[in-house]
Formats: C-alpha cells, sequence, structure tokens
C-alpha cells in the first residue's frame, strides 16, 4: 500500500486534469480526477485526501460550492482554487471561503509545486509546536471573548496563503499577530522578515525590497539582495505599510502580483515564493478615499483583515498581562520574586492606556525601577487616572426616533438596507468585494442582496 500523499483534482477540462496528474506524480504524489462536483463529493466521501485543486467553472456548480463543503466536511483538508488569470475579485472570494491558496491560468508548475509542497506541510505541523513556542519570544495573553477569537483566528489564517492586513492601534501586538500566523503555519521553518516601511529612505526603498546589483548606483560596491529574497520561501511582514510613497507602491503592487522581482540594475525578473502581511495603526481605506494609498495594492494585501484591539476594550485581560510581563521584566532583572499589589492591578484596570500593551509594559518597567520593596504599589505606577464617567440612561428625544412614513416594517427596513449597501458602494468605488467588507457580509451574500433588491 502505497504512503505517497493523495491528492483529488477537479476540472472539466482533461488537458488540465493530465497537465496536473503528471506534474503532481513527479512530486510521488497520488491523484484522482473528477470533471465535476457530483464526482468531487463521491470521492471525497470514499477517500482520505492530503490535497485538492479545483477550477472555478464547473458543469454543475462552482469551485466557491467545493470550498464550502470542504470547510464543513473535511476541514482540515487543504484546497486551492484554479481561476481564470486576472480574476482577483474571484481568487479573493475563494480564501475568504477558506481556502489554502489559488493559481491562475495558464498554471505556472513551478508556483503549482511551491503551493503544493506547502499545502502537504500543514500534516506536519503539529509535530513544530513545540519548536515554534520557542521561537517566539512573547505570546498573546488573555481569555476575554475578543481574544479568545483573535486566537481562533490565528490558527485559521496560519492554514492560509492568504495575504493578511493587521489593523490596530499603536502597541498592541500587530507584529505579535504576524508572527504566530507565520510560526504556527507551513512555513514556519523559513524566514520571518520584518520591515518598519516608515524608517526606511524613499531614495532606498527599491534597492531595500527588491535589492541592487554591482555599480547600479553611486555605493553599491557589490550585489545585494533585498527583503522579498531575503524572505523567500517565508514571510515578508510590511509593518506600518501606510508610509510607502505611491511610486513604490506600484512596484510593490507589480512584484505580489508577478511575483516576481527585478533587482536595481538588474536584466532578469526572478521569481519569489512569499507570503505577503502587513499593518498599519491608520484607516487605510480612508487613505485609499484620498488618493494617498493606491486601491489596487488595498484590495491586494487586506485579502483578509484581522483588527486587534485596543487594551482598554480586554480590561479584563490586564491583570494575567501585568503577571506575565512582570515575570519576563523580573527574569531580565535577576528578581523573580517581584509581584504587584491587587490595588496597583485595579488601578490599571481603571487606565485608559492610549499606548496599549506597548504602555503597560514601560509602566511596569518603570514601577519595577520605582519599587522599594518586593511588590509593586500604586504609587509606584505614577499613573494618572481619568475619571470614570457615570452614564445616566438616556432616552431619546422624539424627533431623533426614526419614522417609517406610513411604511410597513418589511418594507422600511428593506429601505434602511438598500440605502447601507448604496453607501458601501459609494465608499468602495463600486467595488462589490470591498463594500461586502464593509458591511461584515461575505461576497456571496452580497451578490445575493444585490440580486434580490434589484441593485445590480
Amino acid at each position: 500500500m502505497s504512503n505517497s500523499p493523495t491528492a483529488l483534482i477537479v476540472d472539466d477540462e482533461p488537458d488540465i486534469l493530465q497537465l496536473l496528474g503528471i506534474t503532481l506524480s513527479r512530486m510521488d504524489i497520488d491523484s484522482h480526477k473528477a470533471e465535476n462536483l457530483g464526482q468531487a463529493y463521491s470521492l471525497l466521501n470514499e477517500k482520505k485526501f492530503d490535497i485538492c485543486l479545483t477550477d472555478m467553472r464547473l458543469p454543475d456548480g462552482d469551485g466557491i460550492e467545493l470550498i464550502d463543503y470542504i470547510q464543513k466536511n473535511h476541514p482540515e483538508l487543504p484546497v486551492a482554487l484554479i481561476t481564470a488569470h486576472g480574476n482577483m475579485e474571484i481568487a479573493i472570494e475563494a480564501m475568504k471561503a477558506g481556502a489554502f491558496d489559488f493559481l491562475s491560468k495558464p498554471v505556472d508548475l513551478n508556483s503549482l509545486r511551491n503551493l503544493v509542497s506547502s499545502a502537504l506541510k500543514l500534516n506536519t505541523e503539529s509535530k513544530n509546536a513545540s519548536k515554534t513556542s520557542s521561537k517566539i519570544k512573547k505570546q498573546l495573553i488573555g481569555d476575554t471573548p475578543i481574544m479568545k477569537q483573535l486566537k481562533s483566528t490565528i490558527i485559521k489564517l496560519a492554514r492560509s496563503q492568504a495575504p493578511v492586513y493587521i489593523n490596530g492601534e499603536s502597541g498592541t501586538g500587530k507584529e505579535l499577530v504576524a508572527k504566530l500566523i507565520h510560526f504556527k503555519g507551513p512555513r514556519a521553518e523559513q524566514p520571518f522578515v520584518p520591515v518598519n516601511c516608515g524608517a526606511i529612505p524613499s531614495e532606498l526603498m527599491e534597492s531595500e525590497f527588491f535589492g541592487h546589483k554591482k555599480g547600479s548606483f553611486t555605493g553599491a560596491i557589490s550585489d545585494k539582495k533585498g527583503l522579498f529574497q531575503l524572505a523567500d520561501g517565508g514571510t515578508l511582514f510590511l509593518d506600518e505599510v501606510a508610509e510607502l510613497p505611491v511610486t513604490m507602491q506600484v512596484k510593490l503592487l507589480r512584484a505580489i502580483q508577478e511575483k516576481t522581482i527585478r533587482p536595481v540594475g538588474g536584466e532578469k525578473e526572478i521569481p519569489i515564493n512569499v507570503r505577503i502581511l502587513s499593518a498599519s495603526h491608520k484607516d487605510l481605506l480612508m487613505l485609499v478615499n484620498q488618493g494617498e494609498f493606491r486601491q489596487d495594492l488595498f484590495y491586494r494585501i487586506n485579502v483578509i483583515e484581522v483588527r486587534v484591539p485596543a487594551l482598554r476594550e480586554r480590561a479584563e485581560d490586564i491583570p494575567k498581562l501585568s503577571q506575565y510581563l512582570l515575570y519576563q521584566i523580573a527574569q531580565t532583572q535577576g528578581n523573580e520574586s517581584l509581584k504587584i499589589a491587587d490595588e496597583a492591578i485595579e488601578q490599571l484596570k481603571l487606565y485608559d492606556f492610549p499606548g496599549n500593551i506597548r504602555e503597560l509594559e514601560n509602566i511596569l518597567e518603570r514601577a519595577t525601577t520605582l519599587s522599594m520593596g518586593q511588590e509593586i504599589q500604586t504609587v509606584d505606577l505614577n499613573l494618572t487616572v481619568a475619571p470614570q464617567i457615570n452614564t445616566e440612561q438616556v432616552t431619546p428625544s422624539d424627533t431623533a426616533v426614526a419614522t417609517r412614513d406610513g411604511l410597513t416594517l418589511d418594507e422600511y427596513l428593506e429601505k434602511i438596507e438598500i440605502d447601507e449597501i448604496q453607501k458601501a458602494l459609494q465608499t468602495a468605488n463600486g467595488n462589490k468585494t470591498q463594500a461586502a467588507k464593509l458591511l461584515g457580509i461575505s461576497f456571496r451574500a452580497m451578490r445575493y442582496k444585490l440580486k434580490k433588491l434589484q441593485l445590480d
């Protein structure tokens, strides 16, 4: 009996089935072929697969339906969608639905091999769990519902290759979230390369990202690899991506879409295999509307958005987080018996933390220095806590209460729905994928509503 990995290939074109089958065979992967959804469902119920490759257009449905089915019935099975070249909206919908990755036609065999190799590594990721924890010095601390949801999202995203945009205030731990997505996924053994986009001088940016050839400009005394090459096989984390100048945004978009780079002064395109994670504390969509950030790059890096909550949104995590940070501080100072008083913890819970976790860490470091004993007291924190606002129940005035103007409840609700969808489409400049994101619904739900409300 063969121990080779097994793939399910779903496509109604015999030539594509044969090409994919031969390529996988050369990688010592057995494959089973299906020409429609019905055959695919039957094979999935009969056999265990390690990866699934599916075309978008099938005689009895589409690839998104198969992805939905696999997510519900075989959630551990990585599935990649094969779509028409340049159809990013469908590729984005697929990854939102849970696809591991996507390929464009005509299928580039090198990209196919990279994709399949990464997908097969998912089956061994549990073996690397101990290695993963040792590579990350800090962990996400907190048991509030919002943090449990974030941890669950990270695990799901680690099993995907979708570009992820991490949004959150300064000091919330966006880079830690990016590291966890990388180190809990199939690229864990490959480089994680973080770059602060706001810290690179604009005149050096192209060289920093793409590298340069010797003699390509004054000071280029030797060949130099860029960040994309250093991250090859792994993850490139673009921190403060909103700081990229528009000229660099164009070049970055091309590198991400084509999966190739050209060093400054170089003549040849170099293929790269990099997962892009990005982050910013700014409102990228607002910058897009103001013309300061390219809309096409925004949609390319913002396939899936993750929001990291501010510390004040999860005040109940402050006791546990404080103990964790204090333990780390105490270890570096060789004073592991250091503790924090309950009254001091309560004072921290009342504080607003404009600087979030980074500020909490600084406060505890300062308090450790100021403390006269083995226990940090309230006075050591040196906090200025804003008074708590007593919110009284406010009854809306009659003028603030919306009236239905004689409409039935169903008609009134439909009117609200139409207004909100039209506003979202206007904000997103007609892009349905982004409008759906603004409304907090799936692209498929958006299509359904547009058809139902006769807005399409």
